[in-house]
């Protein structure tokens, strides 16, 4: 499975006074890497690939990480559930790309 998630605190002190959420996605992304999974992470989200209970447990662990930094936690998630694929995080985009070049022939 591809599941892709954006989680950040709401509620909280800003220490920085620019409303950004940085250290506390820093937080949830250390998560993130530390777990091995194949993993991206752009300027809105962060794609996970692995097994259902695997990829959720990520996603709890970094929501816990965010949670230090506000009495409230904001999560989106989105899935892409596919039985027996691997290698999508890169797969899809492998493919789009091929797709684009057909279409600009």
């Amino acid at each position: 499975m591809l599941l892709a998630f954006s989680v950040a605190p709401s509620g909280g002190a800003d220490p920085d006074g620019d409303g950004g959420v940085h250290d506390a996605v820093a937080a949830a992304v250390k998560v993130v890497r530390d777990s091995g999974l194949p993993h991206r992470t752009d300027s809105m989200f962060t794609t996970l690939e692995g097994e259902w209970d695997e990829v959720f447990a990520v996603v709890k662990a970094a929501t816990e990480a965010v949670a230090a930094f506000g009495p409230r936690v904001s999560l989106v998630v989105k899935a892409d559930i596919r039985s027996g694929r691997t290698g999508e995080l890169e797969g899809k985009l492998e493919r789009l790309e091929q797709a684009i070049d057909r279409a600009s022939e």
